[in-house]
């Protein structure tokens, strides 16, 4: 892709500085598995004397260059020139990692199936991956997504660069169609010798930190060409469970990805290009031997029994893998080969183009929202090209005004500080606080809550948006987290769109302008609350084992004190039509005595009932109860029943009930209403091991009983 990747602020110094020596012949030591001591006695000088070249207190004399390059096996003059050869002399190879000698097996990467396979996710979580790494705070990180098909002879340049000869043996051996890791591999064999052609999808970064720190040590590199389940993150980062990563090489036909990245902070004296290539087979045999499964493109490290490490390749090199960066930047680029989209849902290019352009549309659009004077926190893009340089779909950068105008200009208002109290017109983005009480850490001595004002914005939707009357919810870098319709709405209503910031994402600081503490603290809080796909705030196992008790009723009232605020603010000033005046032309035509009131039973009633079967066969039904105006609480039981033609109703137990409004569950199976309160709302789950049909084929009811001491 040399020559085709565009121009940016930043280029390439033509003229880059020549690295100092004793980085250099530390790196080639260390390549050649190779001792300073060792060294000093092949030239017949000191260890210190080897030491203080290393350390760069002293230079060796020209006879000893040359004999450096002769034990090291380099071209003549590589010491002065400090040449990287290892790509260029056939020491990079696939390292297969041998199998478990307790015959242990993975028949694939479980970190894989956390998710469901399709573009959109994958899109999501690298885009996520690269805001978490953001290099430089006062600049956007900048992510393009390049999708690249190649055919004849670029196909089989590129499979020379990658070593295919190699590594296809063992993806044959591991595609076994028993198993379903292994069909995937048949699939993807087959049809790269059917149709003669390999898709490539390359992720490139701008502005982040690159796969910096050691290769076997804690860090980043380590984390995600290493290890699985390693986020090496902070608290405030998007992702939490170091699974995101996995998408790159679960959208692989082949588990196949390979990476160059550019780093911010150097290792070994090196910044650019360090390279590295892993494939993630299942366990198999070949020639009676066996593999683990996974298998790295690198140059043979000799200290670690010939596992691969890492290599600074030349500028060539890079090209022929497809891998050349438009720019000085830190960041790293995923080269993904054999990319296909695992829902089945985009087959051509031109399909994939226009999903991965929706995911970042949908899921960071705010992130790509500046403000007056400041930059994004994001800019992406996607482009698709055939053998480099046909043009299939011109590159395009995602307009977050074009695919969420009303949440975009919402954004926009708020860090313009544009927003206003109440909607009057079209345009008006009006800005509330919602409080979220954050319980204490179980390991902090802290005992009380601390209080976070999230700041909610609404704005009129505009009468062509396709879904109005929502409210998405983000944190930390501004990537969609929650996005939720608000219902019962009070009449009158104007369809609008609401963005509820919360933690870092308010942007409300220290004079020091470092976040606020109760900002932090709900940062981490929402953190713990999401699941590993980072698309909702609900009860989590880390949310529970990380704060104090009460943490699922602290979240539960936060989420109910932002639909309230929605509703509040979307509340028409004069009540709604019931209350506006009657043309006079209308008023000797039409009676407008107000009917009598309906005398309120005295008891609970149900005012409504709505829901649906969820991805697990079970009833959600959301629940609103009218309650008679009384002193003392009261205590209800709701009954779930399924309707039948005839005879009884079969009474069902709920799985769980979930407070939202006025009450709380008490007994595990009744509600207690707060004194005084006219309505609560609740959620109903059913437990579908006591289904008398299945879900889909029924219909059914609430009831209300009476409580002792209650109803």
């Amino acid at each position: 892709m040399s020559g085709t990747e565009g121009s940016d602020s930043m280029t390439q110094d033509p003229h880059p500085q020549m690295e100092d020596f004793g980085p250099w012949l530390g790196r080639q030591l260390r390549r050649k598995g190779m001792s300073q001591s060792e060294l000093a006695a092949a030239l017949d000088v000191t260890r210190a004397a080897v030491s203080a070249w290393i350390t760069g207190r002293a230079t060796p004399r020209i006879d000893k260059i040359q004999a450096i390059d002769e034990l090291l096996g380099l071209a003549s003059g590589s010491s002065m020139t400090r040449e990287e050869t290892p790509d260029s002399a056939g020491s990079i190879d696939w390292h297969l990692r041998p199998a478990h000698e307790d015959g242990g097996r993975e028949l694939g990467n479980a970190a894989a199936f956390a998710f469901d396979s399709n573009l959109a996710v994958l899109a999501r979580e690298a885009t996520q991956n690269s805001l978490d790494e953001r290099f430089d705070e006062t600049r956007a990180v900048r992510v393009r997504f390049i999708l690249n098909e190649l055919t004849g002879e670029r196909l089989r340049g590129f499979q020379e660069a990658i070593r295919w000869d190699t590594i296809a043996p063992h993806i044959k051996a591991a595609a076994d169609p028993a198993q379903k890791v292994g069909r995937v591999l048949a699939d993807g064999l087959r049809e790269l010798h059917e149709g003669g052609s390999l898709l490539l999808l390359r992720v490139d970064d701008y502005n982040a930190n690159g796969l910096t720190d050691s290769e076997y040590d804690d860090g980043r590199f380590a984390a995600v060409i290493r290890r699985q389940m390693d986020s090496h993150k902070g608290d405030q980062a998007g992702g939490s469970y170091g699974l995101g990563k996995a998408t790159l090489w679960a959208t692989s036909r082949f588990g196949l990805v390979i990476v160059n990245s550019t780093l911010s902070a150097p290792y070994e004296g090196r910044r650019d290009r360090r390279v590295i290539g892993r494939i993630d087979l299942p366990w198999h045999k070949r020639d009676d031997k066996g593999y683990a499964g996974p298998a790295w493109l690198g140059e043979r490290d000799p200290r670690r029994n010939g596992a691969a490490r890492s290599w600074w390749a030349g500028e060539r090199t890079v090209e022929e893998l497809r891998l050349s960066r438009s720019n000085a930047d830190p960041g790293t680029s995923f080269l993904i080969v054999g990319a296909y989209d695992p829902s089945g849902e985009a087959t051509t290019l031109q399909e994939m183009h226009a999903a991965l352009v929706k995911s970042l549309a949908d899921g960071f659009w705010a992130s790509m929202v500046s403000g007056r004077g400041k930059e994004p926190v994001l800019e992406a893009s996607v482009e698709a090209r055939r053998n480099d340089k046909e043009i299939v779909v011109p590159e395009e950068r995602v307009d977050p005004h074009r695919y969420q105008r009303a949440r975009s200009r919402a954004v926009r208002a708020y860090k313009n500080g544009e927003t206003v109290d109440s909607l009057t017109s079209a345009d008006d983005v009006v800005a509330a606080r919602v409080p979220l009480l954050v319980p204490p850490r179980k390991t902090t001595g802290q005992t009380q809550p601390v209080e976070h004002s999230a700041v909610l914005l609404v704005t009129p939707a505009g009468d062509d948006e396709e879904r109005p009357n929502r409210v998405a919810g983000m944190r930390g870098t501004l990537m969609t987290v929650s996005d939720r319709a608000v219902g019962d709405l009070p009449l009158g209503a104007p369809r609008f769109q609401a963005v509820l910031l919360a933690g870092h994402a308010t942007g409300i600081n220290d004079p020091d302008g470092e976040p606020k503490l109760d900002a932090t603290l709900a940062e981490e809080f929402l953190r713990a609350a999401e699941p590993p796909e980072h698309n909702d705030w609900k009860p989590t196992e880390d949310l529970t084992a990380t704060f104090a008790r009460g943490a699922v009723s602290r979240l539960k009232e936060f989420r109910s004190a932002v639909l309230a605020a929605v509703r509040d603010t979307v509340r028409p000033a004069d009540g709604g039509p019931a209350d506006r005046e009657v043309p006079e032309a209308l008023q000797g035509l039409v009676k407008l005595d107000p009917p009598k009131p309906v005398k309120s039973p005295g008891y609970p009633t149900v005012r409504s009932a709505s829901g649906e079967v969820d991805d697990e066969g079970a009833w959600r039904i959301r629940v609103e109860v009218r309650l008679p105006q009384r002193e003392d609480p009261w205590v209800i039981r709701p009954l779930l029943r399924f309707s039948t033609r005839s005879g009884p109703r079969p009474e069902v137990p709920w799985a769980r009930l979930e407070p939202l409004e006025e009450c709380e569950v008490v007994d595990g199976s009744d509600l207690r209403c707060r004194s005084g309160a006219r309505r609560v709302v609740f959620i109903g789950v059913s437990d579908i091991t006591g289904h008398p049909v299945n879900a889909r084929m029924s219909t059914v009811e609430v009831d209300l009983m009476r409580v002792r001491g209650g109803a």
